[in-house]
């Protein structure tokens, strides 16, 4: 091969196609390429966000809180009962990532416990601070 970069000179390219019209079994024609199957449409429009379907988040449903002593928690022992701020039947909160997002009811779902959305909160706390920055 010539010094030129890798590239062939006249010389080297007719000595390298000579003889090719010798072979009778070599004939150029256009190739023919099969049809690519189209994919069916999705039932849903695609969105930009849909990659994030199978993202895992955390979920936790809070039924109240509420502040104790050193003291108090040191006495915590089996059969305490702890008194929390909130009443019986009022709305438990449901977090989403660590964010209130919705409002519910505590419901028995076979030997489980479940929450039944009564309320969803149309903007997180704290987004009118972040946003007016």
């Amino acid at each position: 091969m010539s010094e030129n970069k890798g590239r062939l000179t006249k010389e080297e390219l007719q000595a390298l196609t000579e003889g090719l019209a010798d072979h009778p079994g070599l004939e150029a024609r256009p190739v023919e390429f099969a049809d690519l199957d189209v994919p069916p449409k999705p039932d849903r429009p695609v969105s930009p966000v849909d990659f994030l379907w199978d993202v895992p988040m955390d979920v936790e449903v809070v039924l109240g809180s509420t502040d104790l002593s050193v003291q108090d928690v040191l006495e915590i022992g089996p059969g305490s009962v702890i008194e929390l701020e909130r009443a019986y039947g009022e709305p438990v909160d449901v977090y989403l990532n660590g964010r209130i997002v919705a409002k519910g009811e505590v419901v028995i779902i076979g030997e489980q416990f479940g929450v039944k959305v009564t309320e969803i909160l149309a903007s997180f706390p704290g987004d009118e601070e972040e946003s007016s920055d």
